[in-house]
């Protein structure tokens, strides 16, 4: 029996519930998945529109990943210098098949220097941002690059 793919979800304060929970109900229905949602602690998390999100690993407790997962939201801002996520979102990223984000969450995932040499995209509005870490910012709903993937609603 092959081991199941291991998909990272990160969860932080004031992340866009949607960014989170639309790709969760996909990837949570894959065959053979094993979908984790990774935050600081095991402590419920509150996203941008109140709802209470409870990781099931913490940062350092997570095994490597497959799959690392990154949504976007507000608290994106206060995360992007937060020590204990860039690493782990470095760690995580150098040794996962696929690094992925949805919205900003493609900034946290450039903080880390994951996107740097890749074309990547994001909301609209911080589009322009992804090149101060050495992306190539480009202007579509999805970007695939190598193994980097970012998407925006």
């Amino acid at each position: 029996m092959t081991e199941p793919l291991r998909l990272g979800m990160v969860v932080y304060a004031r992340l866009t519930l949607l960014d989170l929970i639309g790709p969760h109900e996909v990837f949570a229905r894959m065959p053979k998945t094993r979908v984790m949602l990774v935050g600081h602690s095991l402590d419920p998390v509150v996203s941008d529109r109140s709802v209470a999100i409870t990781p099931d690993t913490r940062f350092e407790q997570c095994p490597p990943l497959d799959v690392l997962f990154v949504p976007g939201g507000h608290g994106q801002v206060d995360m992007m210098e937060d020590p204990r996520l860039i690493a782990f979102l470095r760690a995580q990223g150098a040794s996962a098949q696929w690094v992925t984000s949805v919205c900003t969450g493609a900034l946290l995932l450039g903080a880390a220097g994951l996107l740097h040499g890749y074309r990547a995209t994001t909301h609209w509005l911080s589009l322009p941002l992804l090149a101060y870490f050495g992306a190539t910012p480009e202007d579509a709903r999805v970007v695939e690059d190598r193994n980097r993937e970012s998407t925006w609603p």
